[in-house]
């Protein structure tokens, strides 16, 4: 039987950022909610940058544009 293989998985990539680079500066739009919800959990808290697979700047481009998405009522502060 052979032996499985760990650490063998797909390194999450920043969705952003291109083969070339992180394109600078960095910024995501706080009107773009499927994307934004998709860096949230159920309960509305946001992903870490380990979980969503974001580089540094884009993770606080990220953090930036859902809290101006909650302060705008566009997304909500708690979950349903």
């Amino acid at each position: 039987m052979p032996r499985k293989r760990f650490g063998r998985s797909r390194k999450n990539r920043c969705r952003f950022c291109t083969p070339e680079g992180c394109p600078r500066p960095a910024y995501v739009d706080y009107k773009d909610m499927s994307l934004l919800k998709k860096m949230l959990t159920n309960q509305s808290k946001m992903f870490s940058r380990k979980r969503s697979g974001n580089c540094a700047a884009f993770q606080r481009a990220t953090a930036d544009a859902i809290k101006r998405a909650r302060y705008m009522a566009l997304l909500p502060y708690v979950g349903e």
